[in-house]
């Protein structure tokens, strides 16, 4: 580990890869710092996303895909289910750690330099400038210098916060989180299951993701505002319990998830954040892996830009809030929306809406369909469910 770095990346996840492969792709010098031992562990996902979101960067490799996807299951809180076929489309449930460890290799193959178990402790500013970062590995403390940070160090992020940018989420906006992975079960390992209603998880949803050989990853994530009457993990123990009694649970991870608006300045003076940090999340699904690989991949592109320029001041990086926002960041405001508006639908509501869609031949089933008719009660908000899903 060196004394100084072009770029430093805080955190190791899919949006920090992406940082340092572009940035050492153009020539810099990237030095990738990630606190857990190993890259992709532990994993704190549901693990989903589509093709699309995947191919659009990388080649998806067979060892990465623990399930292929091809429609979704929703179940009202009357139990009424709705199934829509993806018709142009495929969604993967990724082995998120095959797959994190991977994607930090390609970086490390583009040039750039990855330490495990370091922890970033500080950020050093100078006149207003974030000019490194204090490291601490196996009991030593390291001064690394640098001329861009980049802060993909999730959803608290420390170094945002250092650096004197607001990385707080609201309550309102965050949701709280509890998932198993279990075996033992036997379900339909090409659709994905998501539960409504405040029986099953107010003010968010309950996921059924298979895995594999009788594997899955079954979650909940609730609102925060109702986390204080009634745990995400009680009711996804209820649901565990009615629903596969004889299910080994393998493994356990909670956390909370933020579901806002995009961060409206994830930049300043010698720093971008990218991912969770930066509030690079579909705030309807929680899902941030493609708009956090997407943000990743942006910053260390304008990263390069900026020090071929001599210029790493906020004014320069706005560059990367504009790209973003071009991008994903406007779509993603649509659906923040869109997720306001659900969340106020009484259970009956959405007992309505499931037995209208159900009507519909499945054939003519679609996403954006769906969100349509869940949206009724405000026609205005179904410009912003076409304006969502047809990425604009």
């Amino acid at each position: 580990m060196r004394d100084s770095y072009d770029v430093v990346v805080a955190g190791g996840g899919p949006s920090g890869s992406m940082a340092a492969w572009e940035a050492a792709k153009g020539g810099l010098s990237v030095c990738l710092l990630e606190k857990d031992k190993k890259i992709g562990t532990p994993v704190r996902c549901g693990e989903a996303i589509s093709d699309i979101g995947l191919s659009q960067f990388i080649q998806p490799k067979s060892n990465w895909i623990a399930a292929k996807i091809t429609s979704v299951k929703m179940v009202a809180p009357n139990n009424v289910d709705v199934d829509v076929d993806f018709h142009k489309e495929t969604g993967y449930i990724l082995n998120r750690t095959i797959f994190d460890n991977d994607l930090s290799k390609v970086a490390i193959d583009a040039g750039a330099e990855v330490y495990t178990e370091s922890y970033v402790s500080n950020v050093i500013k100078e006149n207003d400038f974030v000019t490194g970062v204090e490291v601490e590995r196996f009991g030593e403390k390291k001064v690394i210098s640098c001329k861009i940070l980049i802060g993909a160090d999730g959803v608290a992020s420390r170094v945002g916060r250092w650096a004197g940018i607001r990385t707080l989420v609201k309550m309102r906006d965050m949701e709280s989180c509890y998932q198993y992975l279990v075996s033992n079960i036997d379900i339909d390992q090409s659709q994905m299951v998501m539960y409504v209603g405040k029986q099953h998880a107010p003010g968010g949803y309950l996921w059924i993701f298979p895995k594999g050989n009788k594997y899955a990853n079954i979650g909940i994530g609730i609102s925060g505002k109702y986390s204080k009457e009634k745990s995400a993990k009680s009711y996804l123990d209820d649901f565990m319990g009615q629903n596969f009694p004889k299910a080994s649970i393998e493994e356990a991870v909670c956390g909370g998830v933020p579901c806002p608006k995009p961060h409206d300045k994830p930049y300043g003076n010698g720093i971008m954040l990218s991912g969770d940090a930066a509030h690079h999340i579909n705030p309807v699904t929680g899902g941030g892996i493609a708009a956090g690989m997407k943000s990743g991949k942006i910053a260390g592109q304008i990263a390069v830009q900026a020090i071929s320029n001599n210029d790493v001041s906020e004014k320069y990086l706005k560059k990367y809030m504009n790209l973003v926002m071009k991008d994903f960041g406007k779509r993603h405001q649509s659906l923040h929306n869109i997720k306001n508006t659900i969340n106020k639908l009484s259970d009956d509501d959405l007992n309505s809406i499931a037995s209208k869609v159900s009507s519909t031949p499945k054939e003519k089933r679609t996403l954006t369909g769906v969100f349509k008719t869940a949206v009724y009660r405000k026609p205005s908000l179904i410009f912003d469910v076409i304006k969502a899903f047809a990425g604009s």
